[in-house]
């Protein structure tokens, strides 16, 4: 996966990066390059959660204890628009599902005895679910764990897709109905976005939630797909989003253990 993200930084593109921050396209390489480097550095992918960590990105595969392990990883795939900056890949899940069913998610899943790392295991997932060759994408960093509704630790992980045009899509029809991509930026902007209360664990919650429209198909985004892609678009744009994010409960309790975790719908 190294040569790919080499192509990513020829002269041609580091000029571009150079001469112009404010464009979301080279800020993403820039980002990228600024990942990459801190990956081959320390030898391990970097960590970051928050705008502010991206440029003291600390090592991704730090010892967890065991009562946070990570039961699962999304992959959070990003490619160019030469004309709109950064997409990402999400699918609608199959109609046939018994959970989930029809809703908007990034690949990924649960881990699996014998991945290595979350990066195995959301690569694995995401070749198993809409044909995506782990060789043709190169991941350049980890965000923070999420604790999803039903009480997973998720964990997103950011890849690089140098090439859309490698990129065949064959989709698992037993779990993915469709696949899609929508502009990173959107999730930090309040155009399309819109709050509801739900109930969580007894609890009423806001959620937010993105509607969307590309080739005549509505999808609605939201809930920790939601979450974890305005963080990831906050750690690539370097700005926050400009809605005020919704409260949460402070920390939920991680089962069996005196330790909290970050909550997300």
């Amino acid at each position: 996966m190294r040569p790919l993200l080499t192509r990513l930084f020829t002269s041609t593109h580091i000029a571009m990066a150079s001469s112009s921050s404010s464009s979301p396209s080279r800020r993403l390489i820039h980002l990228t390059r600024h990942l990459a480097a801190a990956s081959s550095s320390s030898g391990e992918l970097s960590s970051v959660g928050a705008p502010a960590a991206a440029a003291d990105a600390v090592p991704a595969k730090t010892p967890r204890p065991a009562s946070s392990k990570v039961h699962a990883a999304v992959l959070v795939c990003l490619f160019e628009d030469p004309s709109g900056g950064p997409r990402v890949l999400l699918t609608k899940r199959a109609s046939t599902l018994n959970s989930h069913s029809g809703e908007v998610s990034l690949p990924g899943g649960k881990v699996e005895e014998g991945d290595e790392d979350v990066e195995t295991t959301a690569l694995r997932e995401a070749k198993e679910e809409i044909g995506l060759d782990p060789a043709i994408v190169s991941v350049v960093a980890v965000l923070e764990p999420f604790l999803s509704k039903n009480g997973l630790s998720v964990v997103p992980v950011i890849g690089m897709l140098p090439d859309k045009a490698l990129f065949k899509p064959v989709l698992n029809k037993d779990e993915v109905e469709d696949i899609f991509d929508a502009p990173l930026e959107m999730f930090l902007k309040d155009d399309h976005r819109r709050t509801k209360q739900m109930n969580w664990m007894g609890l009423d919650i806001p959620v937010q939630f993105f509607d969307y429209e590309a080739d005549g198909k509505k999808y609605v985004i939201w809930g920790l797909t939601a979450h974890i892609l305005t963080r990831a678009a906050a750690v690539i744009f370097q700005r926050q989003p400009s809605f005020v994010e919704l409260p949460r409960p402070k920390y939920a309790p991680n089962a069996g253990t005196d330790e909290t975790k970050p909550w997300c719908s």
